[in-house]
């Protein structure tokens, strides 16, 4: 059996578990806990299907980081709570799902998959360190595009995309990036640098989309290359070029907003999976009403440890 490491994007699957499964599924207290069962049957889905050796849940000890938000305001702002409490950030996030997060972080425990985080940074970040570093091949589990930067096939690392379901997973290698949007994998952050996200608040180059991201990209290989052929007039559309000199401040700060963090110090993670001790998942699936997802995590984890 070959090791193989599996990073979970832990928030991304469980607002998927929440929203894919009804909030009738209750624990035996009347709780809604469609998220953590939900959750469980992910697991099983990916562990089965992909067969690590090694998970871990990668978690948003910071979800909006300030030094983030200091280079870019708009950053995530639409998803933040009004008011602000204590002067921190606190991300909007439906009360049936954040009352059954510390039932995840439990059942996350109890199959023995690490859960690591760091002050100041996102699961990208612990994601993009731990993918980088690894010695093992990786497959990062995600709906986030964002992390499609981190695809190598030299170093075997894939991104398996939930964003459309997890019925309908999609794996992404070098050619599978190159083919859907013309670019390699080590320049999809100033991809999306260039075309922006709505969704994360990055207003990207105003009438820069997909099309014209991706062709100044092949002409002039990053960012960079880009802004100098702007700067020098070199074989740029007089329009487009007016574009990216307009969009120079923003161009200045947006690649450390976009790129994963590869550097962190998370020490050794022991995050080899382990025949959980049925005792406890058992226990835990009682007290919350987990039925057959737990014990279906238990035997996917077990046949792979």
């Amino acid at each position: 059996m070959a090791d193989r490491l599996m990073l979970l994007d832990t928030a991304s699957l469980y607002f998927r578990a929440f929203y894919g499964v009804p909030d009738k599924v209750t624990a035996p207290d009347g709780s809604p806990i469609n998220a953590a069962r939900g959750l469980l049957d992910i697991i099983t889905k990916l562990v089965t299907t992909y067969e690590p050796t090694h998970v871990v849940a990668c978690w948003d000890d910071d979800w909006r980081p300030q030094w983030r938000v200091d280079l870019i305001p708009s950053y995530k702002a639409h998803r933040v709570e009004t008011p602000v409490e204590n002067g921190a950030d606190v991300e909007e996030v439906p009360d049936l799902l954040e009352a059954q997060v510390p039932v995840i972080r439990q059942e996350l425990g109890a199959l023995g998959i690490p859960i690591v985080g760091r002050p100041e940074h996102e699961a990208d970040d612990i994601i993009g360190s731990l993918a980088t570093q690894a010695t093992l091949p990786v497959d990062v589990i995600t709906g986030d595009r964002d992390l499609f930067q981190l695809v190598d096939d030299a170093r075997d690392v894939r991104v398996v995309y939930t964003g459309r379901g997890m019925s309908n997973l999609e794996v992404l290698t070098d050619a599978v990036v190159v083919t859907k949007y013309g670019i390699l994998p080590t320049q999809y952050a100033d991809f999306a640098v260039l075309r922006g996200d709505p969704s994360d608040g990055l207003p990207g180059v105003a009438g820069v989309g997909d099309k014209t991201a991706a062709s100044l990209l092949a002409r002039h290989g990053d960012l960079a290359g880009i802004i100098q052929a702007a700067q020098d007039g070199d074989g740029m559309a007089a329009g487009v070029r007016a574009k990216i000199l307009a969009s120079l401040d923003y161009l200045a700060v947006a690649p450390t907003v976009v790129e994963v963090v590869r550097t962190l110090d998370l020490g050794p993670v022991d995050s080899r999976l382990r025949a959980p001790d049925t005792t406890v998942t058992d226990a835990l699936a009682e007290k919350w009403g987990l039925g057959t997802s737990m014990t279906r995590a238990v035997a996917a984890i077990t046949a792979r440890a």
